[in-house]
Order: C-alpha cells, then structure tokens, then sequence
C-alpha cells in the first residue's frame, strides 16, 4: 500500500468524494480518500420528505442576485461575511457540476431548474430530487472518482492527524482490527460530516460517528458548536420527519407504562394543535422564537419522554379536532390541503396523495405506516458550527483543510438546504487552493506510535453510551446549565486521564477507545461553548437556556464563539466583502496571473 500523497482525503460524502474528483480536474492527481467504510456517513444515509440543495434562483422571473444570497446566509448571525458570499458566489458553478455529473434535479423542457421556498428563504432558490438528495450527489461524485482511478483507501479510521512545524505532515489510522497505518502527506481535506457521535437522541445514520475531534486535537480552532438544529425524528429508523410527514396532521400520543394512550398535544393546545402540527413541516428546526407557536410541539414531545412515556406519531387515524371537518384549520393550512388534493381521508390517505414515496421510504425499512404507529424523538440534525476556517477553507493549521458539515460555516439558522451547497463549495475551495499553491516538496512518513493504555477498568463502548445519553439530557436544544457545567467537568477529567481510565484488553478495543477520544474531545468543545454562549448571548436559535425567553432583538448575532480545545469566547463575525467587480480591471488581473504561470 502507498504510505505517501500530496493529498489525503478523510471521509467519503459529498465533500470528500466532491475534494477528489476536483483536485483530479485541476491536476493534482497524487491523491487519496480514506475511510472508515465507503457506504457508512450521512451524505449516504440521510434525507427527509423532500431533501433540499440550496443554490442561486435558475428560472422564472423572479429576480436573485449572488449579492442577495450571501445576506440572506449572513443574515443567519454568526456567520462570516467572506463565507457567505464564497458560498453564494460558487453556488452555481457548483450546482452545475452536479447536474452535469447527472444528479436529476428536475428541469422543464426549456432547461429552467425550478425552486422552492425553503426555510429562512425569502426566494424559491431550493431544489431537490427528493427524500434521496445526498444520496445521489454522493452516487454520482462517486461514479466520477472511480472513473478518475482515484485511491481509496477504505476500511480505515483516521486516529491522529500529524503535525509538524506549524503544518501538516500526516495522519494515523487503524483498520477494524486495531491494525496501525502512517500517512505522510503534504495537505489533508477533513470532510467526515457533523459530530454525530456526541449525542444519545440523534438523526444522524448510526453509521455516521463524525471525526471533528481529530482537528481539535491537532490544534485547530472551532467556532459556533453551540449552533445546531434539533427536531422531530423518527428512532426505529432514524430520519426527519419534516415536510409532508407533518401537513398531513399525524396524531401525536403518549404511552405510558400501563399502556394508555393519550392525545397529549390535542389535551394541551386543543383545535390549535392541528396548526402547530401543520407549521412543523415547515418549522421543523426547534426555535426560540417559535417557543409559543409550533415549537411548543417539540417541547412538549420531550417533556413526555422525560417523564418515562414514548411518544409515537399515528398516521392510521385523524388527531382529535378533525371529528368534524377540515373547516378548524389556519387558513394556511387549509389552503394547503386543498391546494394539494387532500382534504380528505386519513393522515396516510393524505401522505399517499401528497408523498408516497415518504410511504415508500418506510416500507424499504420494514416499517409500515399504514399498520404501525413511529416511535419519535426531539433529536439532533445538523451542527451549524465546526472547524474554524478562512475563506480557502484552511483551518488555523497550514494544510488542513475542512468541508462540509464538519467546517463552520453556519450560524444561528440557515436556509434549508444550504449545507448540501457548502459541501460541494468548500470542497471546490480547499481543491482551488491547494492546487494553486503545490510546491515540490519531499513527502517522507512521520514517526508515530500507539499511546500506551494504563490499567483503566472503563469500557469505552459503555461509557460512550453514558456520556451521549447525559448530553442529550442536559445540552440539547433545552439546555441545563447546571448539569452541563458537572457534564464539561466531567468530560475534562476524561480527557486529562483518558489512557488510565479506558480499558483495552486487546488490539480489537482500540478503534472502540479512541472513537470515544473524539467524542469526549468534541463534547468537550461543544459544552465549553454552550456555556460561554449561555452566559453571554442567552436562549438564541435553537438553544432554549434554563427555560428563559430569547431577548427582543431581531438584528442577527453580529459575533460567534470561538473554542479552543476547552477554553471558549467570543468575537467580532467578520463582514461580508466588497470586492473588485469593475469587469476591466478583473480582465487585467487575470490576464496578468496567466503570464505569472
């Protein structure tokens, strides 16, 4: 096996498979992705009703401009100016490589790609191709690499990213039975998805455990790991239950331990709560502002889990309030039904009309919604925050870059859809970077050894458990912040006692060790900046602290938390640019960069 490369590639989505066919294209061919398992992470696995790619407006009349688009993700606070007119500026060129790869993004005859109005949109610059998006940006991206004959290195799971002089120099990893293997290389692209292995009640696939610790420990600085999005999922099979799945108003019930059912939504809100289920479609994201509108759902949701109930949506029956007609809904709601053809029947009668392949997508996991209730949870989605990078998406570290979910680009909220657009625009960022700058520079294998384990009687796979249930109690989007100040504390004594505190009895228990190293180091950060981020900013967003209404103030967060490994502040987001746009002056520019190279 090759133990050297210009680049290597962690991680097997959209951004990484997307970071190797365009570093192929610019001709940066010594080149390699590895991974933990070429079908596992949540590009592969993960979707919705209608899953969205948030792109500039490409039909109709109505105007957009990239000018636009980038307030419009500025305008989601704690979000970097240069970022977000990046993502805005490349979102064509990035759609069009997708489609051009031949991801279906539906079109009319005359080659306009229709949108949508997704959330916090104010156009219709949404697409999809339905619940399977990701799916297939990641099928075809792949397609495209093993065309290229690019390496991949598969089976293997990054344990250390290695350093040297401020820079790069190469990676650890660890095949499925603790086998060891050392990289060199000169630029390393992280793109392993979100930090999905730090809670217990998650959307993400159980495949996807995210790797965001590897860049904390190598030094890197994160920024915003407050930011998420939380909503209603399914847990049998994991997956947002957004979209149709709510405006075809599902009975929400409770069950306890002696079997009752109850309405709990229809005994708290009444007729009302036919509304507030509506909203959820389009309100999915747990908000703040919303805490007396549809986001009293997800409250409400959790509070009967903490009581020792499950919860269940039920597609098989009408919710109370329907006995006599559709006539009680919103006007919005009930437009919408008609609209769509549906003011009739029973909520799956209704998804079969409006949706079906939201039937069919449960039916291809054994689970039918004509016949059974779906077990439910307030569970994480999507980290809006990451790694901190600049605008090449290059961390603090030279040659370490970052794309996709695992980067920070977010903030308080974005548009639906805006993260599948930033997988493909980071990783086309981080290719144009490293492709201008390659430099002819010996690439020799850096020295690196297995810490040495003490005498620990942890397990790690229980304490794993442990620690992602505690997480999801105290620092989901209802945070405690007394509990989360014992969790920081305790997660602190893990990490400074982490090799004689966990058991390895044999080579077999090390992948299990230090995927529990991550996460302890990734909820380690995430918990330093909720508590900076509860102290100073309050509830914002989605995070709900102590129970205490957000301030009356709609102007966007105009700072983000900084984290480093577990010391957090905040500072100033940088604004969005105004650069050169005279047309003669850029023909100059780079007619003169032609002659340079």
């Amino acid at each position: 096996m090759k133990n050297t490369y210009d680049t290597l590639i962690i991680g097997s989505g959209c951004a990484g498979f997307n970071a190797a066919d365009r570093l192929y294209n610019f001709g940066v061919r010594d080149i390699a992705i590895i991974t933990e398992g070429i079908n596992m992470g949540t590009s592969r696995n993960t979707g919705s009703d209608k899953q969205t790619y948030y792109k500039l407006s490409l039909c109709g009349r109505e105007s957009d401009s990239v000018r636009e688009m980038a307030e419009t993700l500025f305008s989601g606070g704690g979000v970097n100016g240069d970022i977000a007119l990046t993502e805005a500026a490349y979102s064509v060129r990035a759609f069009m490589h997708l489609v051009e790869l031949g991801v279906p993004f539906p079109t009319n005859e005359y080659g306009e790609y229709a949108g949508y109005k997704t959330d916090h949109d104010p156009r219709t610059r949404a697409t999809s191709c339905g619940p399977l998006t990701s799916k297939y940006m990641t099928e075809a991206l792949e397609r495209s690499v093993r065309e290229k004959n690019i390496d991949i290195l598969d089976g293997l799971r990054v344990i250390k990213i290695l350093t040297g002089s401020g820079r790069v120099s190469g990676l650890a990893a660890l095949d499925r039975e603790g086998k060891l293997s050392v990289f060199g290389c000169r630029n390393i692209i992280l793109a392993t998805g979100g930090p999905a292995g730090i809670y217990y009640n998650t959307v993400y696939p159980e495949s996807q455990s995210g790797a965001t610790g590897l860049a904390i420990d190598a030094g890197a600085l994160c920024v915003n790991l407050e930011e998420w999005q939380y909503g209603i999922a399914s847990t049998d099979f994991r997956w947002n239950l957004s979209g149709t799945y709510q405006q075809v108003l599902p009975r929400y019930i409770s069950v306890g331990e002696d079997g009752e059912e109850r309405e709990f939504l229809y005994e708290k809100f009444g007729e009302k709560s036919l509304d507030m289920i509506f909203l959820k479609g389009y309100q999915w994201p747990f908000d703040t502002k919303k805490v007396n509108g549809s986001s009293q759902v997800d409250l409400a949701v959790t509070a009967e889990i903490k009581a020792g109930k499950r919860v269940f949506l039920d597609y098989t029956a009408n919710p109370k309030g329907l006995e006599n007609g559709f006539s009680v809904l919103s006007r919005e709601a009930y437009t919408y039904l008609e609209n769509s053809g549906a003011l009739f029947g029973t909520p799956i009668d209704r998804l079969r009309k409006m949706n079906i392949g939201a039937i069919e997508l449960y039916l291809s996991h054994g689970i039918d919604l004509s016949r059974e209730k779906l077990a439910i949870a307030v569970c994480v989605q999507h980290c809006n925050g990451g790694v901190d990078i600049d605008a090449d998406w290059q961390s603090r570290i030279e040659g370490l870059f970052v794309a996709g979910e695992a980067a920070g680009t977010f903030g308080v909220c974005r548009p639906g859809g805006s993260a599948l657009n930033s997988t493909q625009v980071g990783s086309l960022r981080a290719a144009e970077k490293i492709a201008r700058e390659k430099k002819k520079m010996s690439i020799t294998i850096p020295e690196f050894s297995l810490p040495r384990f003490g005498s620990g009687n942890a397990d790690a796979r229980e304490l794993l458990v442990s620690l992602r249930k505690k997480m999801s109690d105290c620092a989901d989007f209802d945070r405690d912040t007394g509990k989360m100040r014992e969790l920081f504390s305790e997660v602190c004594n893990l990490c400074d006692n982490f090799y004689d505190t966990v058991k390895v009895a044999s080579d077999y228990d090390l992948l299990d060790a230090f995927m529990l190293y991550d996460t302890i180091l990734t909820q380690r950060a995430v918990l330093s900046a909720m508590l900076i981020s509860a102290e100073k900013v309050g509830s914002h967003g989605s995070a709900f602290v102590d129970r205490k209404a957000p301030y009356e103030n709609d102007a966007p967060r105009d700072t983000q938390t900084v984290t480093d490994k577990n010391e957090s502040y905040l500072r100033p987001v940088r604004p969005l640019p105004n650069p050169e746009l005279w047309f003669e002056t850029l023909l100059a520019r780079q007619t003169e960069s032609l002659k340079e190279q």
